[in-house]
């Protein structure tokens, strides 16, 4: 494969157009969209103009068939990726949507299944774990998990207060004067009646996010084993036994984004501020505290780029895509957090 990519966009919503379309058109070096797919022709055409896109089309499957394409970027509703996503495997190149896998465990299942008969990757969009914030966290978490310079990993902590996950970043949206399609959903699932799915949706909407994170972090899988009745407290348990903890919105702000986590060793911790998901260019903080025996404790920040996490997801999508670097999360793996928000509801609403 040449080193620039081909890349082909199914959908430009919102997301579609703000949080991927507009970082990738900056990435010429890497790789180059080709052409997009959306059901809404006049917005289809003035997004294709806006951002130099030579094809556009209103049926993905047409876009396929026409085009050589490296890479599929899908910005779709989660509620229909069983619909969307299992079409596009068939055409055997790595695709990527938006977080979570799915509106439900039954077709997030379905999906997987359907994967493993295909030469696809479906390719998560869990952006916080390409936000250098984090990638700087981690990487000197699992440096001191191999080090032991400060003990144990002993807990993990996510604080997720609601507030402008936007930050303006929907100021270059383009729509156009088209009827609003109707598009094809994914069945709900049969163990929840409709109170409860619209619950599970909302859950997953908002703080699938944060499951995906605190798995990233431990390094290991977890399981949950209380869940608050008040709403505000999910706590779990990883599979070595470290406690771990989301606090949902114990108050909320009106413009500030206050994404947090904490990750505490025996002598020391790493704390982390993450920037609101569409702030473009804003870089989060980092704080390493070191307080080991015999010598001066330390606290550290460093100052990290100003790149957004969703810039370098599509950096590292297309790393994938040339096989210089595995998925930052897979259809299988996503699956997971599913199966987190499942027995989430099952603790919190007993079914």
């Amino acid at each position: 494969m040449s080193k620039k990519v081909r890349i082909g966009f199914v959908g430009v919503g919102g997301m579609g157009q703000c949080a991927h379309l507009r970082n990738y058109v900056t990435l010429t070096e890497d790789c180059e969209v080709v052409a997009l797919a959306e059901v809404m022709e006049n917005k289809g055409k003035l997004v294709a103009e806006r951002y130099g896109i030579p094809k556009v089309y209103t049926d993905h499957n047409e876009m396929l068939d026409k085009e050589e394409l490296d890479g599929i970027v899908a910005s779709q509703q989660f509620t229909r990726h069983g619909v969307v996503v299992t079409d596009l495997a068939k055409h055997g190149i790595p695709v990527f949507t938006e977080k979570p896998l799915a509106a439900s465990l039954q077709v997030g299942e379905a999906i997987v299944k359907a994967l493993e008969g295909s030469d696809c990757t479906h390719v998560v969009g869990y952006h916080k774990r390409s936000d250098p914030t984090t990638e700087y966290a981690k990487a000197t978490i699992d440096e001191l998990k191999e080090s032991g310079e400060l003990g144990k990993m002993k807990y993990v902590r996510m604080l997720m207060p609601a507030g402008d996950w936007v930050a303006g970043g929907f100021s270059v949206l383009l729509n156009a004067e088209d009827p609003a399609p109707d598009l094809e959903q994914d069945p709900p699932p049969d163990d929840m009646d409709e109170g409860l799915y619209g619950f599970y949706i909302g859950f997953v909407n908002y703080y699938i996010h944060q499951v995906n994170l605190i798995r990233h972090l431990l390094g290991e899988p977890y399981k949950v084993t209380y869940a608050d009745p008040s709403g505000v407290l999910m706590v779990g348990e990883s599979e070595s036994g470290i406690p771990c903890t989301l606090e949902m919105t114990p108050y909320a702000t009106s413009i500030a984004w206050e994404e947090s986590a904490f990750i505490a060793f025996d002598n020391g911790y790493i704390k982390l501020e993450l920037p609101a998901p569409l702030a473009h260019k804003q870089a989060g903080t980092v704080e390493i505290l070191k307080d080991v025996s015999g010598s001066t404790p330390e606290v550290t920040s460093p100052h990290l780029p100003w790149v957004h996490a969703m810039e370098k997801q599509a950096l590292n999508f297309i790393r994938f895509i040339r096989g210089e670097a595995p998925p930052m999360c897979d259809a299988a793996e996503a699956l997971e957090d599913l199966k987190v928000a499942r027995e989430y509801v099952r603790l919190r609403k007993g079914k």
